[in-house]
Parts: C-alpha cells; structure tokens; sequence
C-alpha cells in the first residue's frame, strides 16, 4: 500500500466515523431553540471536561512515514550469511546466495516497517473512534438529563 493511499485511506475512515456520529435532539419538554442551543453548548463543554475528547478540534494524526531505510538493522547482514550459508551448503557459491540473502533480508525489513506503520495507523483512528464515543455518550447523558430526547 502506498503512503498517500494510506494516508487518504485514514482521513477518509476518521471523517466517516465522525460524519456518521451526529446525534439527533429533540426538545421533550418543549425547550426553545435558544435554550436547546445554550444547552447543547454546555453539554457540548461538559462531554469535553468528562471524556477528554474535543471532536472539533480531534489530535492530529499521525503522518504516514516513508519506512526507515534498512540500514542498521542487521537485516542484509543476516540474510548474506544465511544465504552464503545455504550457498555453501548446496552448490559452493557463496557470493551470489550471500547477494540473494542480503536482498531477501532487505524485503522483509521493509514489510515489518509496513506493518509496524499500519498497525500505528489503525491504532490512532481506533483511539480516535474511542474519544469520539466517550464525546457522544457524555453529551447525550448531559442532554437527557435537562429533558431533551437523543438519538
């Protein structure tokens, strides 16, 4: 998956996860527009205070990296010697099966980097639907409590 993909994949799941949280209130017991308004802005500050999560200012997400070069990792240095290793066993020519293990160990450095990354990216937008849910449940037990009725 490219970095720009994943990145527009991640801001387009976290704007449908909060497009899809808008609650619906309906004054009960025959509230004014002004006071549900005022209410809701105080309810609004309190699920704030109470869940910790302000979905009109949300965290800033964590950019999409390009992955690390492999440099430093032991990862080429451990497959040339698996591949001379194997070279040597099977046919005497090291050099070549060393190039190969270097390559293959280079491969799999950079797919665990992918991961590590996606695994990030999935943790931050699950933390992101966590607030937003802690947001909305807060908001909506402030504005039962003063006689309104939410969906």
């Amino acid at each position: 998956m490219s970095k720009s993909f994943a990145s527009a994949l991640f801001f387009l799941l976290l704007a449908a996860s909060q497009a899809g949280a808008q609650m619906v209130v309906y004054p009960a017991k025959g509230q004014s527009a002004e006071q549900q308004k005022k209410d809701e802005g105080e309810c609004h500050a309190w699920a704030v205070e109470q869940s910790g999560y302000d979905p009109a200012t949300p965290p800033p997400a964590s950019p999409a990296n390009a992955p690390k070069p492999v440099t430093g990792s032991g990862a080429r240095v451990r497959g040339a010697v698996g591949g001379a290793i194997i070279g040597e066993i099977a046919d005497g020519d090291t050099g070549d099966a060393a190039l190969a293990g270097a390559v293959l160990g280079g491969m799999r450095e950079r797919r665990r980097q992918r991961m590590e990354q996606q695994e990030r990216q999935n943790a931050a937008i699950q933390k992101q639907e966590a607030g937003l849910s802690r947001y909305n449940n807060a908001k909506a037990a402030c504005l039962e409590g003063r006689g309104y009725s939410v969906k």
